[in-house]
């Protein structure tokens, strides 16, 4: 129904219209008191990238944080990377993980990163203070964000935003009435625009997620994924669709798609029940990092990698690469 009311498809936006023109007011005003030193931000000693998105819902920005971290990585820089850790919630923040930290502390996004870059990540509702956790037990030349684009109490020397290129703004209010954080207008003020699908505009940076091979949870074994036979697909994330048509054009022949909530806590009882003897799971990433205590030998996932190339890429590259090195000199 969501779907519905934010692309435009139902007029029941209509009756969250006050609310939405409430949220829109707030988050001006946050934005201008920031702004205008009214309230204080705090600035880190090393530059700060943030990822965010200007809506609600799934658009691609974890598989961007990662293709950042691992690209920044390959050229020589120590990579950090705060974010909220939505979906978990632990006895103290911040918190610095570890390879023993669970989903249900941290969240499912800042555990997936961690685990696939190796890259030091702290989680906190206030970022300054996971940065600060960061920067005090790490030598560490840049930070990246993931999410926080609205967090104005952090200060930035990098924005980026992902778009869903096909849902892109919907019908472009603001939450509750539409899935919009931000006006579409503030993407002229960031520093780049990332558009994941559908079709980038001129001055946005063309992406695609590019699945790897199916990966099983238990054994570690790796097969085509077009391979696995009798599927049934399960999504927890922000835009479940996006999976399943994934393994639509992979050939795969689903046979049931299951798609639950963004940040779904899982039950081994639960996942069992969604299919019948005989029957292999297949999930994403995100949701496998939240299976793995308690996977049984038919789960497997698949792993996905941003692929964002072109001239652009290198410049906004080039342009954190720069912003480091000044900031150690």
């Amino acid at each position: 129904m969501i779907e519905r009311i934010w692309s435009g498809k139902s007029p029941l936006y209509l009756l969250l219209l006050p609310l939405s023109w409430l949220y829109g007011l707030v988050s001006t005003l946050i934005r201008y008191s920031y702004k205008t030193g009214l309230k204080k931000s705090w600035r880190a000693s090393v530059p700060v990238v943030v990822v965010g998105n200007l809506t609600a819902g799934g658009n691609g920005k974890t598989p961007v944080v990662i293709w950042l971290v691992e690209t920044l990585q390959q050229h020589g820089f120590r990579v950090g990377v705060v974010s909220r850790g939505y979906g978990g919630r632990a006895e103290h923040y911040p918190l610095l993980l570890t390879e023993a930290t669970p989903t249900t502390q941290a969240g499912d996004e800042p555990v997936l990163i961690f685990q696939r870059t190796g890259a030091p990540v702290a989680v906190s509702p206030v970022r300054s203070d996971a940065v600060k956790a960061l920067l005090g037990a790490n030598e560490l030349d840049v930070i990246i964000t993931d999410d926080g684009l609205q967090h104005y109490a952090l200060q930035r020397d990098i924005e980026i935003v992902v778009i869903d290129g096909v849902r892109r703004f919907g019908n472009g209010h603001w939450l509750p009435a539409g899935p919009v954080r931000e006006r579409e207008s503030r993407l002229r003020s960031v520093d780049a625009v990332i558009t994941n699908g559908g079709t980038a505009r001129p001055g946005e940076l063309a992406m695609f997620l590019q699945p790897g091979k199916a990966i099983n949870l238990v054994t570690g074994e790796q097969c085509d994924a077009s391979a696995l036979k009798n599927v049934v697909a399960i999504a927890g994330i922000g835009h479940p669709p996006r999976f399943f048509s994934t393994l639509k054009q992979l050939g795969i022949n689903v046979q049931k798609e299951v798609a639950f909530s963004d940040h779904q806590a899982y039950t081994s009882g639960q996942l069992s029940a969604v299919k019948a003897p005989g029957q292999v799971l297949l999930m994403t990433e995100k949701d496998a990092v939240k299976c793995r205590s308690f996977a049984q030998p038919d789960w497997w996932y698949l792993p996905v990698d941003a692929k964002i190339e072109g001239d652009q890429a290198e410049k906004l590259l080039q342009k954190i690469a720069e912003l480091i090195l000044q900031k150690m000199h």
